[in-house]
């Protein structure tokens, strides 16, 4: 049995704590896609406090979730939620910058969610993981609507400049020669990439 209070109170802390979780519709789509594909093997980059890895974890008993991440506070918070689910055989959390993790295993689902000015690097770094049929998602390709705003209204140069790799990514993903994309308006938009046929 699930211990929804465990759950929401994982919800609570990252609002909380400002810890930016996927949004309910998000990680619906997520769950509905793993248990629909058949998904056994899922790498996810950006751990956070391990919350899309538990729920991915739970979709059904064979599901294995590897995850990275790089901020120790949140990792070792990441490490006490599995631990709280007894997720401990089905959940791998690794504490490092993705691009330093290197991997052999094959996975029927990569999923990134990692820093998102990163996500061409990302997806670089481990396409070479994907299994045949595997996916690649993305999540917050949308974020929180200022990919579709118009660049001059975005205030922050930071911000701006964050937009503009997001942008970027996308555009990667469009004119990819060897990838096919799916984007759907879910949570803070996700993207599903796939080989093509």
């Amino acid at each position: 049995m699930i211990d929804v209070s465990v759950i929401k109170e994982i919800k609570k802390y990252a609002e909380d704590e400002n810890v930016p979780i996927m949004q309910d519709e998000g990680i619906k789509f997520l769950t509905d896609f793993i248990a629909k594909n058949n998904t056994i093997n899922v790498l996810e980059i950006g751990t956070a406090i391990g919350y899309s890895a538990i729920m991915m974890a739970l979709t059904n008993d064979r599901v294995k979730v590897t995850s990275i991440e790089r901020d120790e506070e949140r990792y070792l918070e990441a490490v006490k939620n599995v631990k709280r689910l007894g997720l401990e055989d089905r959940i791998t959390l690794i504490f490092k910058d993705a691009l330093e993790v290197n991997l052999n295993d094959k996975y029927d689902l990569i999923f990134l969610d990692g820093a998102k000015g990163q996500n061409i690097n990302f997806f670089e770094h481990f396409e070479k993981n994907l299994s045949e049929n595997g996916f690649i998602i993305t999540d917050n390709i949308n974020f929180h609507g200022y990919v579709k705003k118009d660049e001059s209204e975005i205030k922050s140069r930071n911000l701006r400049g964050l937009v503009r790799k997001i942008k970027n990514y996308i555009h990667y993903l469009k004119t990819s020669s060897k990838y096919e994309t799916t984007f759907y308006e879910k949570g803070d938009g996700i993207s599903v990439t796939r080989r093509k046929r």
